[in-house]
């Protein structure tokens, strides 16, 4: 993990890592904490098909993923589904209509330093296949794929393939 040097406070270059959560300064008794961040993830399904979107950039590029992304300060796991739905996939939901799953942790890691997440997982089903026009900065690619034929080994994040390792025994 990418190290912080100098503290924010007095500017020294003091600052201790304690190599979990929290930096600290012995100079001026400065202390800054890396909590747990929240993030979702919606499993969106017609029958026995969930939506995936392959990741067009870091970290994994390439990779499938869930649609979803981190909750904003201020904003409810169910906002922030509904939001990262549409900003990902232009899809405008039912915010009653998510099933709340399961959390799983994860370290999602950017730029060298690594964030340690709970993921809260929805499902949410659709009526109808839909596709959507992607924005490729994001997205490079958004397929449906029947449960039964799901790659774990082609999914992004650890967190989702253990996920879908529960998921596809309970289905």
């Amino acid at each position: 993990m990418k190290l912080l040097k100098y503290c924010p406070s007095c500017g020294k270059e003091t600052l201790d890592w304690d190599g979990e959560k929290k930096w600290s300064c012995p100079k001026c008794d400065f202390r800054l904490y890396n909590n747990v961040a929240g993030a979702v993830a919606v499993v969106i399904r017609y029958g026995d098909e969930i939506y995936l979107t392959r990741r067009n950039r870091d970290p994994k590029k390439g990779k499938l993923d869930l649609a979803g992304g981190f909750v904003d300060p201020k904003e409810s796991a169910e906002e922030a589904s509904k939001r990262e739905l549409f900003e990902e996939l232009q899809l405008d939901i039912d915010i009653s209509k998510l099933k709340y799953v399961t959390s799983l942790p994860n370290v999602y890691q950017y730029k060298e330093i690594d964030y340690n997440t709970i993921d809260l997982f929805y499902e949410y089903h659709v009526p109808e296949k839909f596709e959507v026009n992607l924005e490729l900065s994001e997205i490079s690619e958004a397929v449906w794929i029947p449960l039964n034929a799901l790659d774990l080994d082609d999914i992004a994040f650890d967190s989702q393939k253990k996920f879908f390792k529960e998921y596809l025994k309970n289905i």
